[in-house]
């Protein structure tokens, strides 16, 4: 059964109080000793030393604990306990977290604090105190230094048992170098850090220049200097900043755009906006992404590493110009945001909004402050020091009649009265010499004493000095300033623009690549790249020493271009996929060309022969295999990526491919044995997907057909015959032989399936032709090494054999050994 509680009776000499307060009294006052609490104890810094109530605790409880930079680290733990019982009535978590920052250098342009251990990044949060060590870096033994000299004035701690320092001595200038940030009660504040160069060089004109304008002061601080590098872009509102103390700047972070591979080019950001970290840019390009909002990326990898530091990758699709992709970035994602300046701090006990002269200034009076009382303080010490040693030296003079003196003194109170009284010494000064050890009452001693009272002396007319002259005493804080900058300075991280120039996204530059009219190339080397414009290069200037090309068709950038390999397989191949070369007005140069290997997935022993525009309304491909075999195409069969064109016979490859112009062009066949056959084009029959083919040039047994092509009958003239004669027994390189350049007009037409008519008599050695080739002259020719290979003059067909040219065959012999090209590439 619950038990109610009983009512006690009111004693009988109890008298009731009532007060009537007014609640909106009450709320205002309670308000308001909130706001002062806030303003005063914890989100403002003040304007001398840049701290908070928090941060300063911190780097005096360190100093008090001897964390020296030369010291061990120690569990941040005791730190803030430390911290937290002697003088912060608040929570571990708000000093742990103020600790952190203090050693983050991403967060703080010069940091105060030793970090030993994760203290978290941009992205992710620090491991507990109890993980992570920590001890004063050499700047907080700056900020920090001289504070036992009487520097700063102490206030009660919280509960009045301890002092604690109002501020600190503060060396470096750290709410301008480090900036800060807090949200008070009605008021906040946000400075941008700077870099400390900079700064002295600042501080330093303003003492010799008191009256200095904005101006002056901006040639020696143009900006802020951001931790995390980056650019500012603009600087309008920088000034501002500086000179009302609000104002707004964008930052904007650093990439470039790199070749990722072969084929595909990312932009690779190296530095990122203060504040902004790797983590939340990737989730914003992925949820653009998701969205339909931004197009043209197909991955991003974040190759960020303590040794490498911050590296993002975005690589972009292919037909998208990065350049223009960079500036959607910096439009849509946090790779460029806005710092907003608003300089609020305690001057004298009062939040002030403040512009950077006064920001200057306040420090400046701080430390000539914090300089004079050191000096008042050092004067004071070496004035007792040398009234010590002046008792001293007085007692040394007749040390025999001092010992004698205390000798016969009944106490210690009688030998120092006595003393004062025979030798006129101060009391303090009798007192001294009681205490001390009779072994520094030597002829030594004396010495020493002397060269001690000396020095003092010297001491003394210094500080004297200094605090009589106050143009001396600001030359004493220039040169400290000028020390601290050369022990703690380091160069600009941060790049300033004054404006971002025309975005890169305007109608002068879309998105994605026009589909322009240009060139594909294919090397004989096997190497894929196409040009920037439909210009065909000229034909003036040297050959590039590296290749010849093979084959070379019209299409546009977003186009697609076929592939003939040497399997009877037409494959299909984007435009946009190859690399571009560099505009010329000389030959191309496909050393930057792309691999065939890496663009299409071949076969073992298959290769890529020639390619073609895939057009359905042509006369066709023309294809010659290995067995003499000849076969047309129909063009509407070449409608899917990847078919078999001809069906070959068991042993049998394609050796030649070429997409007809006209349909009247001669089709030619070289064989390893001297012939060549040509014909008419319109004497074979096209055919469908799955044909065969007919029979083109009859080989003789053991032979084969080197080379297959077409010959443009317009031109008949300029056509030659190039054939290369050595030894089908030899090892490739080292057969011997010659080279034989006949005009193509020597050459009778003969039937189709007939064997063609000789065409290069061979000499002892000689039972095959390594190499063959027929077009339209001049051809270009390279040897393996890619050097140029100078071919003979054309002669008649019944002039003999091959001739040597300026380099002998057996340099540049073998199926791909002695390359023939087409020099600049022809239509079609």
């Amino acid at each position: 059964m619950a038990r109610g509680k009983t009512k006690q009776d009111l004693p009988d000499d109890f008298e009731e109080h009532i007060l009537d307060t007014d609640i909106k009294q009450e709320m205002e006052s309670s308000f308001l000793e909130y706001a002062y609490s806030v303003i005063y104890s914890r989100a403002l810094p003040d304007a001398r030393d840049g701290l908070k109530p928090v941060q300063r605790r911190i780097l005096y409880t360190m100093n008090d604990m001897r964390l020296f930079p030369d010291r061990g680290h120690v569990k941040s733990a005791r730190v803030v306990g430390e911290v937290m019982g002697r003088l912060h009535p608040h929570g571990d978590g708000a000093i742990y977290d103020a600790m952190v920052r203090m050693a983050q250098p991403w967060s703080m342009r010069l940091p105060f604090i030793d970090g030993h251990g994760n203290f978290g990044s941009p992205d992710d949060s620090p491991a507990a105190m109890r993980y992570t060590e920590a001890r004063m870096a050499p700047a907080a033994v700056a900020m920090t230094a001289s504070i036992d000299e009487d520097t700063v004035d102490f206030k009660p701690n919280y509960d009045s048992r301890e002092l604690e320092p109002s501020v600190l001595p503060a060396a470096i200038p750290n709410l301008v170098v480090n900036g800060t940030t807090g949200i008070a009660v009605g008021m906040a504040t946000n400075c941008a850090p700077h870099n400390l160069v900079e700064v002295v060089q600042a501080l330093r004109h303003l003492i010799t220049h008191p009256k200095a304008g904005l101006d002056d002061l901006m040639r020696f601080i143009p900006g802020p200097d951001l931790p995390t590098g980056g650019k500012i872009v603009g600087l309008e509102g920088i000034r501002d900043a500086y000179e009302t103390g609000r104002g707004t700047f964008r930052m904007r972070a650093t990439a470039r755009v790199e070749s990722i591979n072969n084929r595909r080019k990312g932009i690779v950001v190296t530095e990122l906006p203060y504040g902004v970290g790797t983590e939340k840019v990737i989730e914003r390009i992925k949820t653009l992404v998701q969205g339909k909002k931004l197009q043209g990326i197909s991955d991003i990898k974040d190759l960020t590493d303590r040794e490498n530091g911050l590296r993002l990758v975005i690589e972009v699709k292919n037909g998208f110009v990065p350049e223009a992709l960079l500036e959607q970035l910096y439009k849509l994602t946090p790779m460029e945001d806005t710092f907003g300046i608003n300089a609020v701090a305690l001057v004298d006990g009062q939040p002030r909004t403040l512009s950077l002269k006064e920001m200057l200034e306040v420090f400046l009076g701080h430390r000539f402050d914090v300089v004079r009382r050191r000096s008042v303080h050092r004067r004071t010490k070496a004035a007792d020091r040398l009234h010590l040693v002046d008792g001293l030296l007085i007692a040394i003079l007749d040390i025999d009649e001092v010992i004698q003196v205390i000798r016969s003194s009944d106490n210690a109170a009688a030998a120092k009265e006595r003393l004062t009284e025979i030798f006129e010494l101060t009391e303090i000064q009798a007192e001294y010499i009681l205490d001390m050890a009779l072994r520094r009452l030597t002829k030594f001693s004396r010495i020493e004493l002397e060269k001690e009272k000396t020095e003092l002396e010297r001491i003394i007319e210094e500080l004297d000095a200094i605090l009589s002259d106050e143009k001396l005493l600001r030359k004493v804080v220039s040169d400290e300033l000028a020390e601290v900058a050369k022990t703690f300075g380091t160069p600009r991280r941060t790049v300033l623009l004054e404006s971002a120039g025309t975005a890169v996204t305007s109608a002068a530059v879309p998105l994605e690549v026009a589909d322009d009219p240009c060139y594909a190339y294919l090397s004989s080397s096997g190497l894929l790249a196409r040009t920037a414009t439909a210009e065909r290069p000229g034909q003036g200037g040297g050959r590039a020493n590296h290749d010849v090309v093979v084959s070379a068709v019209r299409a546009t950038a977003r186009g697609e271009v076929g592939g003939l390999t040497s399997t009877g397989r037409l494959v299909k191949i984007g435009v946009l996929e190859l690399p571009q070369l560099p505009d010329t007005a000389n030959d191309p140069h496909l050393a930057g060309g792309l691999p065939v290997s890496e663009i299409l997935a071949l076969e073992p022993g298959e290769r890529l022969l020639a390619l073609c525009t895939l057009a359905t309304d042509g006369p066709g491909l023309a294809l010659g295999t290995r067995q003499g075999t000849v076969k047309r195409v129909n063009p509407e069969v070449l409608g899917r990526d990847e078919w078999e064109v001809i069906r070959l016979a068991d042993g049998d490859e394609v050796v030649g491919a070429i997409e007809l112009t006209t349909g009247s062009e001669s089709l030619c066949f070289l064989t390893s044995d001297a012939q060549l056959l040509h014909f008419g084009a319109d004497a074979v029959r096209p055919q469908g997907r799955s044909g065969g083919g007919i029979a083109g040039i009859r080989v003789a047994a053991g032979e084969r057909v080197v080379w297959f092509g077409a010959i443009d009958p317009a031109a008949p003239e300029g056509s030659v015959v190039v054939t290369a004669s050595g030894s089908s027994t030899a090892l490739p390189g080292t057969e011997p032989g010659a080279v034989k350049v006949t005009p193509f007009s020597e050459y009778p037409a003969k039937g189709r399936a007939t064997g063609g008519v000789r065409c290069h008599r061979f000499l002892k050695g000689e039972d095959a032709l390594v190499f063959a080739w027929a077009g339209t002259a001049p051809a270009r020719a390279a040897a393996a090494s890619g050097a140029p290979v100078e071919l003979p003059e054309a002669n008649g067909r019944r002039d003999g054999s091959g001739v040597p040219g300026s380099q002998p065959i057996a340099a540049c012999a073998g199926p791909v050994a002695l390359r023939l090209g087409l020099g600049t590439g022809v239509e079609g």
